[in-house]
């Protein structure tokens, strides 16, 4: 096995392992402890090879034989703190080869955990061939703007395109199944979304929104829907005793977003709901809005926490191809999703048929893309806090590491965590704008959740509309970089990172 090559794998291997490993890294391991003066001066190779031994708390230099061969014939149970004991399923595994069978995931939530079927809802929810008539396996792009009526005044399943399209039925239908909700109502953008949600309020009303939120949320709010006479409040959702303070008799509107864009706060779902339900007891209760764009329906429900709406901005992980615009809402209320499809009709923020197209397509490999997502943002996250760049970084925010202020409510509320992350970079706007110019996997953009990696730096990008007072109390300084992870291969993401690391810190 040549030494670089080895190196260059084993670069990402320790920090995708986590405190859990295979097999394969068994049989690896006394491979290379039998040959490890070859090894002695890759760096990468060393570390792995002490963190599988730590893991094992092992004191020889290599693990017993009867262990490997035992655990041809067993399972391997390791202990995880993220999700207790993992089962390491081995069986058909000899000499570090593979008869078919698959090792069991070990990543810090195992996906046997999410939620029941959603892979398979998500491939068929919304796609039955039978209900068009002619049996097609993908549903038909139906671009036709207007359907014709029988009578004057007898409407058809569909009149017009605004109000409602077969195309758009199929991904709402596929959504709502996802999100675990009823009905599901999608918009042109994700801040049509939320234009849809506001114009169930009125003058005179309150909104309580948390204070870190996407940069296009907090410009709607205090630039636009503040001008015809509502209330908005933005308070630190993590102070649950300070949030509820907030509250007034007029609160209509309670907007989360979570995990928040780009601090990645954890807001308590769950707890949220229930201070509202008791301030409000006996009361008109307000809205409680989700945003669900940061964990996507994989990782997160929020209406199993009694949220009344989850909004995800379909143009990130949904779609997950970065070739379309489209919100959409989801709900278990009959009478909201009743009055926001007046609303789509009345306000008319429709997407193309050719958009929901795309966006159902996207949605079929949700599962698939989400995973690889998550390992890699885990991997990275890691890398940063811990690795040979470490030096360069003055924090990293991460829901998955255990120094994320908000790590244990985050293994409670969700079931694994997306491709994003943020983290301060020694230094300030100069040395996060020559970082983020020399990056080369890493693409500059704005926006998220596609299958390429992005970066960006929110003070003067996604989040450049929040007043410099509210982005220094969130913490969105000049040093903050926020990345959204693909799905590249994580040792060339890494290695990407390390080389602008190099630029920028070389020269002093």
């Amino acid at each position: 096995m040549d030494p670089v090559d080895l190196n260059k794998y084993l670069l990402t291997r320790s920090y995708l392992i986590g405190n859990s490993f295979t097999y394969a890294d068994l049989t690896l391991f006394n491979l290379i402890h039998e040959k490890r003066s070859q090894y002695t001066k890759f760096t990468h190779v060393v570390r792995w090879l002490n963190h599988i031994k730590a893991i094992r708390n092992c004191t020889n230099d290599s693990l017993s034989s009867d262990a490997l061969e035992r655990s041809t014939q067993e399972e391997i149970t390791v202990y995880n703190p993220l999700c207790k004991k993992v089962r390491i399923m081995s069986n058909g595994v000899t000499n570090g080869t593979s008869n078919g069978h698959h090792e069991e995931d070990t990543r810090s939530f195992p996906h046997s955990s999410h939620f029941p079927g959603f892979g398979t809802h998500a491939a068929h929810h919304g796609s039955d061939p039978d209900k068009w008539g002619f049996s097609p396996i993908v549903p038909p792009i139906s671009l036709s703007t207007t359907f014709k009526q029988s009578a004057p005044g007898v409407y058809p399943k569909y009149d017009y395109s605004r109000a409602g399209n077969p195309t758009r039925t199929a991904f709402e239908e596929c959504i709502a199944r996802l999100e675990g909700g009823t009905q599901a109502m999608a918009t042109c953008s994700g801040l049509a979304a939320t234009c849809l949600i506001v114009n169930l309020l009125k003058a005179g009303d309150h909104i309580l929104c948390c204070d870190d939120v996407y940069g296009g949320t907090n410009r709607y709010f205090n630039k636009v829907v503040a001008r015809f006479g509502i209330d908005i409040d933005m308070v630190d959702p993590i102070n649950l005793e300070l949030f509820e303070s907030k509250v007034r008799p007029n609160t209509a509107l309670v907007w989360l977003e979570t995990p928040t864009n780009p601090m990645l706060k954890i807001c308590d779902i769950k707890a949220t709901v229930e201070m509202v339900e008791r301030k409000f007891a006996g009361k008109e209760k307000p809205i409680i809005v989700v945003d669900n764009t940061f964990s996507s329906p994989y990782f997160q429900r929020p209406l199993d926490f009694g949220a009344s709406l989850v909004l995800n901005s379909v143009t990130k992980y949904i779609n997950g191809h970065t070739d379309v615009c489209m919100g959409v809402i989801a709900t278990k209320d009959e009478d909201l999703a009743k009055r926001l499809r007046f609303l789509q009709l009345a306000v008319g923020p429709a997407p193309s048929p050719m958009d929901c197209y795309l966006a159902l397509r996207g949605a079929r490999t949700l599962h698939l893309r989400m995973r690889q997502h998550e390992s890699n943002s885990l991997a990275i996250a890691k890398w940063l806090e811990t690795g040979e760049k470490s030096q360069y970084v003055l924090k990293v925010i991460h829901p998955g590491l255990p120094s994320h202020p908000q790590h244990e409510l985050a293994k409670r509320q969700m079931k694994g965590f997306s491709g994003m992350l943020s983290f301060v970079i020694q230094g300030g706007k100069d040395e996060a704008t020559l970082f983020l110019q020399s990056l080369k996997v890493f693409a500059l953009a704005e926006s998220l959740g596609g299958y390429e990696s992005l970066a960006e730096l929110p003070s003067v990008m996604t989040h450049a509309s929040v007043p410099p007072e509210q982005r220094a109390a969130i913490g969105i300084s000049d040093s903050l970089v926020r990345l959204s992870v693909g799905i590249e291969e994580p040792e060339d993401l890494i290695a990407d990172l390390a080389q602008a690391f190099d630029v920028v810190y070389s020269k002093k």
